[in-house]
């Protein structure tokens, strides 16, 4: 059985999707939709811009969703498709690729609604308040006690339990800063402060859940194609109301990738496919099910080695 999942922010690279583009008609639609869209020309800020601008997470977010839904119509024009796949799920944004490339939602309605989130979470907090962090070789309820001792008042909280050994942590810059001194000293390899805009998933985003929870009332979602796992629930949903309710959900809340794999391997899943920039999620994937198959579906060259 097999799954289909797609990348979230971090994967981004300039000239992602280009050699996609120039070899499938179909994937260059999609950069094409994804601008009118936007009324802007998103494509070139990902082919020949720099990285900095891309990294924005206003443009990250739908720029990373357009690579992956150019690489997945690639993938149909070469014979496969959703009808390929028991089970689709996206980490973060990628929830919203994997929703789009589902059939739940249209491609020029992600590409609006993670423009508007990416905007949300930034203006949520201001810059230098927020801070992550990433915590290497200490599970994920350890890194939770981590986050509630180091809070003292501040929003510190666990925020992507991405694998085994890798759990992401979210909040006030201080508080942030002093669960990663307390993270050393209780083992962990290593504590890395990331380079990113705003503190993701945790309770500081509560500004751009309301946001988007008005933005996706006025969107319509359908049932999708195959289940899609969600990430506050780590298990499959595919009635409309409630992919409405969790994608709300998922901006203040953890990101439950280790738990969403599980779950996906417990329910037959042996062999996921990557689609989109990047090979991140293979990682993690490899690291939660030794077992698992991974691909990597981003070049035309890894289409074609799909028939080799």
């Amino acid at each position: 059985m097999r799954a289909f999942v797609f990348p979230g922010q971090g994967a981004q690279v300039i000239g992602m999707g280009r050699e996609l583009a120039e070899a499938y008609p179909a994937a260059r639609e999609v950069f094409a939709e994804v601008d009118e869209a936007l009324g802007e020309k998103l494509s070139d800020l990902i082919w020949n811009g720099d990285i900095e601008t891309l990294t924005l997470t206003q443009n990250a977010q739908p720029a990373l969703m357009t690579t992956s839904l150019a690489a997945f119509r690639a993938l149909e024009a070469e014979g496969f498709g959703i009808k390929d796949a028991a089970f689709v799920a996206g980490h973060s944004l990628g929830e919203y690729s994997a929703l789009c490339a589902a059939g739940a939602l249209t491609l020029a309605d992600t590409a609006r609604l993670l423009r508007l989130r990416g905007q949300a979470m930034q203006q949520a907090v201001p810059v230098g308040q927020g801070a992550m962090a990433a915590i290497l070789g200490l599970d994920f309820a350890a890194v939770e006690q981590i986050a509630r001792d180091a809070a003292e008042g501040d929003v510190c909280q666990a925020a992507n339990d991405n694998d085994p050994a890798q759990v992401v942590i979210s909040g006030h810059k201080a508080a942030v800063e002093r669960a990663a001194v307390i993270a050393k000293e209780r083992g962990a390899k290593r504590a890395l402060m990331l380079p990113v805009s705003a503190p993701f998933h945790s309770a500081l985003m509560q500004p751009a859940a309301a946001v988007m929870a008005e933005a996706l009332a006025g969107v319509e979602i359908v049932s999708p194609a195959v289940p899609v796992v969600a990430n506050v629930r780590a298990e499959a949903v595919s009635e409309p109301g409630a992919i409405r309710q969790l994608l709300v959900e998922q901006v203040t809340g953890s990101v439950r990738w280790r738990e969403s794999i599980a779950y996906l391997s417990n329910a037959g899943v042996t062999e996921f496919w990557e689609i989109g920039a990047g090979k991140a999620l293979s990682g993690m994937i490899k690291r939660i099910s030794k077992e698992a198959v991974t691909r990597n579906i981003g070049t035309p060259a890894e289409i074609a080695a799909l028939n080799g």
